[in-house]
């Protein structure tokens, strides 16, 4: 059994926006409050989260996570991997460096980014982590196994992640389809929709419609949305019968 829960479900700014007049931005549904995306997963006391963003830390104390395991990176944008310092306090309770999954290119931007952590004289009280390289090939987290699939956001190559009957696949605007045969057999798929409009590095809610379509998953949520996107509660009534607005908190099993 596998358990995911949506930490966040925004895009780079979240949801409202600072100092963004819009109607989604004032709205008092709780479902229209998205923080940057990332997605705990818990299967059989093993606890990972993919993308440390901007609001980890409040993510974190949200849902209570007394234990990580490790932190997968899909890629090196600042609203998946700025939360990273805040591992320190899973150092301290744990005793030990935090396992971080990326690929060489993510793993230069988390040492550049980051450059005091991986520093030759380090000072005390920083995070701790253990790097492991992302290949392409399946790897495992304490027994719990990942199959990275490789998507495209635009031009930069990034990672989304099979686990279970799972696949989620964030910040896409391609799928090459090698990939798509990769994710074909998956239960519950959990796919980027930036807003309904086109943009140039991520899905529309139309473009990952199509690919829910093709794939064809018992049930798809989506991810990743901006307040363009619209209200919560209107544009669910809009959507398939198993195709699903993921909202922050959101709990699925299976």
């Amino acid at each position: 059994m596998v358990k995911v829960t949506f930490l966040g479900t925004g895009t780079s700014q979240g949801v409202p926006v600072i100092a963004c007049p819009c109607p989604v931005c004032h709205s008092d549904d709780p479902h229209d409050k998205r923080l940057r995306s990332s997605l705990l997963v818990e299967s059989d006391g093993v606890t990972v989260v993919i993308d440390s963003g901007p609001d980890f830390r409040q993510q974190m104390l949200r849902e209570n996570v007394l234990h990580l395991d490790a932190i997968l990176f899909t890629h090196e944008h600042k609203d998946h991997i700025a939360g990273m310092d805040d591992i320190r306090a899973y150092n301290f309770i744990q005793k030990k460096p935090m396992d971080i999954w990326a690929e060489p290119r993510v793993q230069h931007a988390l040492r550049r980014e980051f450059a005091y952590v991986f520093a030759e004289y380090k000072y005390p009280g920083i995070p701790q982590v253990s790097l492991h390289t992302i290949d392409g090939e399946d790897f495992h987290v304490n027994g719990l196994t990942f199959t990275p699939i490789r998507v495209y956001h635009y031009r930069l190559p990034i990672y989304g992640f099979r686990f279970g009957d799972f696949t989620y696949i964030t910040d896409a605007k391609s799928i090459p389809p090698a990939s798509l045969e990769k994710i074909r057999g998956t239960r519950y798929l959990i796919l980027n929709a930036l807003r309904k409009k086109h943009h140039l590095t991520h899905f529309t809610l139309e473009e990952a419609l199509e690919i829910i379509d093709t794939l064809r998953p018992e049930k798809a949520w989506l991810t990743h949305m901006s307040h363009l996107m619209g209200f919560h509660r209107e544009v669910q009534a809009e959507l398939p019968a198993n195709v699903f607005l993921g909202y922050d908190g959101l709990e699925i099993k299976g």
